[in-house]
């Protein structure tokens, strides 16, 4: 007979299990192999927003943005909330006014209040000063606006001017609930003015966009 007849095939019960021993190498039957996923974990990623966010950030915004089901980035706060608490953290993660947000732990008020009121007569840094500008000119304002003029986060600055008497609170805005903040009279004494109608005209020191959008919004000063 030819090579390759049936006749000439080993008997299969004597072949070896070329198997045994051998570790599965794929997904069992009905299972997918698990994704990669690119970047940081989900508990980073809740970190990084919660870290840059200057009002509670809704569980269902930050689902979108780390682009996770809503319930399981709420079990994730829930968790990191109570870990920090169990550690003995600094601060906590507080589910507030709708949302989730960074808080200093209640216990440490003591020495933030100190670390602040050391500070007081230390002048105010360069980061300071531009936005105590921005609130000034733009008044009533939210953080959000002021970081939008600025280009960079403002929430820690503002909280350093509120806690200096430079700048309070003064309401919400209508259409979007977000804090509004105005210089106070402090603000004034300290800078000698009488009101503010008294501060100098901001045009020359705009670039011309700015300039642009203050024509549209304010008068000038002595037009």
């Amino acid at each position: 007979m030819p090579n390759g007849s049936p006749d000439e095939l080993p008997d299969p019960a004597y072949l070896p299990d070329l198997t045994a021993g051998e570790p599965a190498t794929g997904p069992a039957a009905g299972e997918s192999a698990p994704a990669d996923e690119p970047g940081p974990g989900l508990r980073a990623s809740l970190e990084a927003i919660l870290l840059v966010a200057d009002e509670p950030v809704a569980q269902n915004v930050i689902a979108q943005v780390v682009e996770r089901p809503t319930e399981e980035v709420g079990a994730a706060l829930r968790d990191l909330a109570a870990g920090y608490t169990a550690d003995g953290r600094g601060f906590d993660l507080r589910e507030i006014a709708g949302g989730w947000r960074f808080y200093t732990r209640v216990e440490c008020a003591g020495v933030v209040e100190r670390f602040v009121r050391d500070g007081q007569e230390v002048r105010l840094t360069q980061a300071a000063l531009e936005t105590l500008a921005v609130v000034a000119y733009r008044q009533p304002v939210s953080r959000a606006r002021v970081s939008a003029v600025r280009g960079v986060n403002c929430d820690g600055v503002m909280r350093t001017l509120v806690l200096r008497g430079l700048v309070e609170e003064a309401g919400s805005d209508s259409d979007t609930g977000a804090v509004l903040f105005q210089t106070t009279g402090y603000f004034l004494e300290r800078l000698g003015l009488a009101g503010l109608a008294d501060l100098p005209e901001l045009a020359p020191f705009l670039p011309d966009h700015l300039e642009d959008e203050q024509d549209a919004g304010h008068e000038h000063v002595g037009s």
